[in-house]
């Protein structure tokens, strides 16, 4: 073992010394050898490998070992335990615990039936008492929810003679845990607190209804040795894992849940932890840590408690008892003194997890959950008790969140904040007539709530903490840390304004209000320069403070901009004015922006000040976008009457917007530009807008070819707001005013100067020698196929007029790239963005594009993508080669999914495709590109076109069961079927998942497992395939999904699934002798209800392995009874 464990042994003599391991744990007496290596060796590596010898044989092999030896091992084992677990490393004494522990759950109580009141004893036997906790513990672990395999039966007997005990082991442990505390309270020398001290008075006496708990709470801490204080957290380990599954019930007594709280309070008494470092010595300040644990163990307990839906009645009083004591605890924590600030108490208690080896969790972590999990599952229970003050534990857990050490802490607490707004407001839509009293009960405490979010997220008020945050780089979800942290909070602020808007704007509006005045001031320090504008604020006091005004209204016009959706809707007349201010003043701030070109002004700190410029200028935009939908509710009230106010809104914008679409603009405010262009010509659509001259200045700009490009991005947007300027209907008038004509002709000289140099490649479709030639000719089609695909894409869902004008403009161009494609297809990049415009035109305009050419387009794909081309995309041209035939697939499943005959005559071409030149490249390719595509597909074929396999007239539906119905196509059929029944075999649980979901949704919607075809030659071939799965443990994550469709499928005929299927299956079976066979079928009861059904398929399956294991376990040359 030495050897094996050593540095310079090499891997392939590690190999042999395995080899040779894994034979003698084979050989049948080797636990023999193993029980001398244990009682007479040293060596940690030889016992652990001996103890691995003793546990395969027990979870593997027991069956077969014969009963002295059985009784040897149960004898020897617990022997050795009790011998030496006080001088064996730990890891060794809990690893033969749990070997012992196994055998027990094989064998307790027939054959060992002294296993658990052994573990009893031991606990009750001061000398052993950690010994027999950790036992508790393990078979707590082991025996609820065995992991192994074992019979269900033999699983429900264990829960069941575990929940036998439940009473006696809960009354232990409280025992335990209430001696050792009484016992070192009387030594306590600290005098309990008078009570003039204030502690009891204020908020105890409403939440504790009895003085003698306030009384009893207030008891100071005990100090504990060494010894009882690793009794207690063992004690607590164990119950926090006996909670995770014991019913709630009144073998929870009210004395242990209080004797629970004591030590819950270790986690929030710094006294404690002052009094263990006086000395100043390390022995010392371990204490102090082991206390903190023993509040985090305590608080693990609690929070097990608390996580159960399910109360049953009698325990809801407990409950409120629990509540009343953890804000006890709250308070405490919160509590405000001279010696303390409640952050640096919050500070302690969280700082406790940093010297602790085994658990990395902090008490205030621990007290963060309590408080999500009340809110969460208990307050719809709890806020009806008229005891209990909702109000004030609101005002103790503001203080909790604000006062956190850490920004993870705060956004704990923010969650918990969302819960509750989220609550509130459910609660409120539930019960309308109660609103007002509602919201009056709450109001203060969420005006406080917003008004100090808010000052979180401005530097004005919270720099340190801000500063901290980093804005560099992305998380999962594409963020950054500070954008997290203002998207949490803004989202609190929303949830606010949604329940007062009046208070919220009227607190949020001063603030913008503020810093937009220092903005709008720097006017003033602007000075010409040599070279161009320059921002005379030089002093390093000044800048920081100009940095910090910046950011904040950075955040505050995002603020701004989320609240938009409160202010439209029913409620756009009542707060017309307010929404009318912010828009003014947005329309303001982005056109000063963009005359004094703050953007690209000089400044003395140029890397901090310049992108604060920038950004402020960018979210101005942006926030004035999101107010899009405002503006047109606000244009279809006044269109009719006076105009005047809206037509300048929208014209100053324009004003704002045009200098900005420019490529010497930053990106970042160049984006937010065409972003609000495009809302304005998409949602607000005025009629007017394209005679602004603004807007004009754009038209020309993106025409005129000598003019420098815009990013791709940029360009993209500019066009498809240009584009709908011409093409969307104008809201409010009637088709006879919408001046189609000359919209048409503008849309389609639009489209041409677009696309010049793109058509022009129609006359060397050749594609052309030269690499360099080649690069310029991909980058223009690149460029050209982006634009139209946008376009396309923005107006697929309006209306049939929009979409012919705008088919009318692009028809030569779609007709370039279909003589374009047979030159490319060996260039998968051009290829793949071809396909992307297509399957955009066939999802858009396949109605405008016609039959004809429909066909035509079809027919060319069809033709191109041959065997040879379709195996060169897929094995060797990579991830780009897949998704150009995905695309593919794609466009014909748009094509199969069209209603009426037009597209019918396709159907033999398309499915032999798949099933004759996709289907077999990549049936054994295990990798899952292409297969999800190519299954839609085929899902899509028979949703779609049902009767062109089963033919039904109205006559056999009239006489249903006389006549069977035709059957057309079968061969097609019974390839598409056997497809994804092979595809139940590969290890894709997507796929998987995917496939099982057509399936079902056919049953449902066309009952295909009743088709006469299916249900005579395939259905039993399925479910037998399905329940194959389940025994591998394959896809154990769908075992519910499987377990429903063999449902599904058996009720088609449950008499031939009970007569002939489940006796054949169990025949075919190997690795099970007759006898289990027989106990397999008669368990399975002949039920025809699917929650039964499906639990006793889950029996059946469990049990089956469980048989195998046992077999398998069995020494060769066994007499099977």
């Amino acid at each position: 073992m030495t050897e094996f464990f050593h540095n310079c042994t090499t891997n392939e003599r590690k190999r042999e010394i395995e080899e040779l391991l894994n034979n003698f744990a084979q050989q049948i007496g080797a636990w023999r050898f193993c029980l001398y290596f244990l009682s007479s060796t040293r060596n940690d590596y030889v016992m652990m490998y001996s103890l691995t010898v003793f546990e395969n044989l027990i979870n593997k092999m027991w069956l077969g070992v014969p009963s002295q030896d059985k009784m040897e091992i149960r004898s020897c084992l617990p022997k050795l335990l009790l011998a030496h677990h006080k001088t064996l490393p730990y890891f060794i004494r809990n690893k033969l615990c749990k070997v012992i522990v196994d055998i027990g759950r094989q064998d307790w109580p027939m054959f060992y039936h002294d296993f658990f009141t052994n573990i009893l004893q031991l606990i009750q036997s001061p000398v052993t008492t950690p010994l027999g906790l950790i036992m508790l513990k393990t078979t707590s672990e082991e025996l609820a929810c065995p992991r192994e395999d074992l019979s269900v039966a033999r699983k429900e007997e264990l829960r069941k003679l575990l929940l036998d005990q439940v009473q006696t082991v809960l009354g232990l442990l409280t025992g335990i845990l209430e001696s050792i505390w009484d016992k070192h309270s009387v030594t306590a020398a600290t005098p309990p607190p008078s009570p003039t001290s204030g502690e009891s008075g204020d908020l105890l006496s409403s939440l504790l209804q009895s003085p003698s708990a306030a009384k009893l709470l207030n008891q100071p801490i005990p100090i504990l040795d060494t010894e009882s204080e690793y009794i207690c957290s063992l004690a607590l380990e164990c119950l926090a894992h006996l909670f995770s599954w014991i019913p709630l019930s009144t073998s929870i007594t009210p004395s242990l849940l209080t004797t629970i709280f004591h030590f819950a309070r270790f986690g929030c008494d710094t006294r404690v932890r002052k009094m263990c470092s006086v000395n100043g010595s390390s022995q010392n300040s371990v204490l102090g840590q082991e206390r903190g644990r023993l509040g985090v163990l305590a608080m693990s307990c609690i929070n097990e408690l608390m996580s159960k839906n399910c109360v049953p009645m009698e325990f809801e009083e407990y409950l409120l008892r629990m509540f009343q004591q953890t804000f006890y605890l709250l308070q405490k924590i919160t509590k405000e003194n001279n010696a303390h600030t409640v952050k640096s108490r919050l500070e302690e208690l969280d700082e406790r997890v940093l010297c602790w080896g085994r658990q990395a969790e902090s008490y205030i972590e621990k007290f963060t959950d309590f408080l999500r999990l009340f809110v969460s599952v208990h307050l719809r229970r709890i806020e009806s008790y008229s005891q209990f003050p909702v109000v004030e534990f609101l005002a103790l857990l503001f203080k909790y969140t604000f006062h956190q050490p850490t920004h993870e802490g705060y956004f704990s607490c923010l969650d918990i904040w969302t819960l509750f707004l989220d609550y509130l407001t459910s609660k409120i839509k539930s019960r309308l007539a109660d609103k007002e009293a509602v919201l009056n009960r709450y109001e203060d405490a969420l005006v406080l709530l917003l008004t100090e979010v808010l000052n979180r997220i401005q530097f004005r008020y919270n720099q340190a903490q801000l500063e901290e945050l980093d804005d560099e780089t992305l998380d999962d979800d594409q963020q950054t840390e500070w954008q997290r942290y203002l998207r949490q909070s803004l989202e609190v602020v929303a949830k606010v304004m949604e329940l007062l808007p009046t208070h919220a704007f009227s607190t949020l509006f001063p603030v913008l209000q503020d810093n937009l005045e220092v903005y709008l001031g720097l006017q003033q320090f602007v000075v010409t320069s040599g070279t161009g504008h320059r921002l005379n604020i030089t002093a390093e006091n000044d800048c920081r403070r100009l940095h910090c005004s910046l950011r904040d209204l950075s955040s505050l016009l995002q603020a701004v901009g989320r609240l938009a959706e409160y202010f439209t809707g029913d409620v756009f007349a009542a707060r017309f004015n307010d929404a009318l201010t912010v828009v003014e003043r947005l329309v303001k701030v982005t056109l000063y922006g963009s005359q004094i070109k703050l953007y690209n002004i000089e400044t003395a700190v140029p890397s901090v000040l310049k992108p604060d410029l920038i950004d402020v200028h960018a979210q101005s935009l942006a926030a004035l976008q999101a107010y899009a939908h405002w503006l047109a509710q606000f244009y279809s009230e006044v269109h009719r009457q006076n105009p005047e106010q809206f037509i300048s809104l929208v014209s100053t914008t324009l004003e704002a917007i045009t200098p900005l679409i420019s490529s010497k603009v930053q990106e970042k405010l160049l984006l937010s530009a065409c972003h609000l262009l495009v809302s304005l010509a998409t949602t607000v659509r005025p009629v007017f807008l394209i005679s602004i001259p603004a807007v004009q200045k754009v038209f020309n700009r993106i025409t005129d070819t000598s003019a420098q490009r815009l990013p791709d991005k940029a360009q993209v947007l500019v066009c498809r707001a240009l584009s709908n300027v011409l093409l969307l209907p104008w809201p409010n008038l009637p088709e006879s005013e919408q001046q189609w004509a000359v919209r048409s002709t503008n849309h389609a000289s639009l489209i041409s100067a677009l696309t010049r140099e793109y058509r022009q490649l129609k006359s060397n479709a050749i594609l052309p020698q030269r690499k360099v030639q080649l690069e310029d000719t991909k980058v223009i089609i690149h460029q050209t196929l982006s634009v139209l695909e946008d376009i396309v894409e923005s107006i697929s869902g309006e209306s049939t007029k929009s979409r012919q004008i705008c088919y009318q403009s692009l028809q030569e161009s779609v007709q370039v790239s279909l003589a374009l494609f047979p030159a490319f297809i060996h260039q998968s990049d051009v290829t793949d963005e071809m396909l992307s415009f297509f399957l955009t035109l066939f999802q858009g305009l396949r109605v405008q594009m016609g039959v004809p050419f429909t066909e035509q387009i079809i027919q060319t794909f069809l033709n191109m993508f041959t065997r040879e081309q379709l195996a060169e995309s897929i094995l060797h041209e990579g991830s780009t080669g897949c998704r150009v035939v995905e695309k593919f697939l794609k466009i014909l499943q748009v094509v199969v999914q069209e209603p009426g005959q037009v597209f019918k005559p396709f159907l033999p071409s398309v499915i032999s495709l798949c099933m004759e030149q996709v289907y077999p490249i990549i049936a054994e390719r295990s990798s899952p590109d292409v297969k999800a595509e190519l299954f839609e597909l085929l899902f899509r074929v028979l949703h779609h076109n049902w009767r062109y396999f089963f033919k039904s007239s109205v006559l056999a539906s009239v006489q249903r069961g006389v006549a069977e119905e035709q059957m057309e196509n079968e061969a097609q059929f019974s390839a598409i079927m056997q497809a994804f029944g092979q595809s139940f075999l590969q290890p894709d649980i997507h796929l998987f998942k995917q496939n099982l979901f057509y399936l079902e949704t056919l049953n449902t919607k066309q009952k295909l497992y009743h088709k006469k075809i299916f249900r005579t030659t395939m259905l039993f071939q399925f479910v037998n395939v399905l329940l194959q799965v389940l025994v591998h443990k394959s896809h154990d994550l769908l075992q519910e999904e499987i377990g429903i469709a063999t449902y599904n499928m058996a009720s088609v005929d449950f008499d031939g699934f009970y007569s002939a299927f489940l006796p054949e299956f169990l025949a075919s079976c190997d690795g099970v002798d007759s006898n289990q066979k027989n106990v397999l079928g008669r368990n399975f009861k002949m039920d025809r209800d699917l929650p039964s059904f499906t639990q006793n398929v889950h029996r059946l399956v469990n049990d089956l392995r469980y048989y195998r294991l046992c077999n398998d376990s069995l020494p060769p040359g066994t007499v099977k009874l």
